[in-house]
């Protein structure tokens, strides 16, 4: 085991310590300017009010925006959980032509840059799939987002579906349980927790993307994200920007620290 010298210690928590801070600082400013009473941000605070958060919270268009945001957000979750466990169990359980490729393609949407992905989805919509009569509309910002939200999915599980033992399984169907029993008492809660976790990274994944969103949703759609974007060019709205900021924070640390104690928890076990 690798022993640090006490400064090296030190220096690498200071290290740390910087890098946090900087990361984290322009976040929290964020969350501290959403209780301003001036309607412009700024600092220090002079004076604290709920003021803004009423205004977002009664603001049909920002309603409007957050529904639009958890739908697509959960839509887009669910098919990533179908899809993405069972192309894991696919390139785990069985042996054929193509794996790693299959394998690679289904991870490469994560590491695209957003604009091709929105690029390239806009111009199918709307160069091939409109020409045939095919309107997605609202279910084609779903489908989007869940082209890289299967790769949180499909990494989670494939990777407990190589620490399980096949034995389990067998022993389950040596017994007579079916094929559906087994799954549904055996191997299901032998990876539960990796697809719960899975699942809550591809729905904040998805909450707060914007730029695949700018080239999918339809005309007069917009979620969260969208809506913040439109109204950073509007010094009035800076205050309730920053409420509509740091709910979409909230709303994305939340999924990831519950993913995180979900890993941990299994770990332990």
């Amino acid at each position: 085991m690798l022993r640090l010298s006490r400064g090296a210690k030190i220096g690498l928590g200071a290290i740390v310590a910087v890098v946090l801070i900087f990361m984290y600082t322009p976040l929290a400013l964020v969350v501290m300017n959403s209780f301003n009473a001036a309607r412009i941000a700024s600092w220090p605070i002079k004076n604290v009010s709920l003021e803004w958060w009423g205004v977002a919270f009664t603001s049909q268009p920002i309603r409007d925006a957050l529904w639009n945001s958890v739908v697509v957000a959960s839509g887009a979750t669910l098919i990533a959980m179908l899809l993405g466990t069972l192309v894991a169990f696919a390139l785990q359980r069985y042996s054929f032509f193509g794996k790693e490729t299959v394998n690679l393609l289904v991870i490469l949407p994560i590491a695209l840059p957003g604009i091709v992905t929105g690029v390239a989805l806009s111009n199918t919509y709307n160069s091939i799939l409109e020409p045939m009569g095919i309107h997605l509309g609202y279910f084609g910002m779903i489908v989007a987002h869940a082209t890289f939200c299967i790769v949180m999915v499909f990494n989670n599980v494939l990777a407990r579906l190589r620490r399980m033992s096949p034995n389990l399984q067998e022993a389950s169907m040596d017994l007579g349980a079916g094929l559906w029993q087994t799954f549904r008492l055996v191997t299901f809660p032998q990876f539960r927790t990796a697809f719960i976790a899975g699942a809550l990274l591809a729905f904040a994944l998805s909450f707060d993307e914007v730029v695949v969103t700018i080239f999918t949703a339809p005309p007069g759609v917009d979620t969260l994200p969208l809506w913040i974007m439109n109204q950073m060019g509007r010094p009035n709205q800076a205050s309730v920007v920053n409420v509509v900021a740091t709910v979409v924070i909230l709303a994305s640390l939340i999924p990831v620290w519950l993913s995180q104690r979900l890993s941990r928890a299994e770990e332990g076990r």
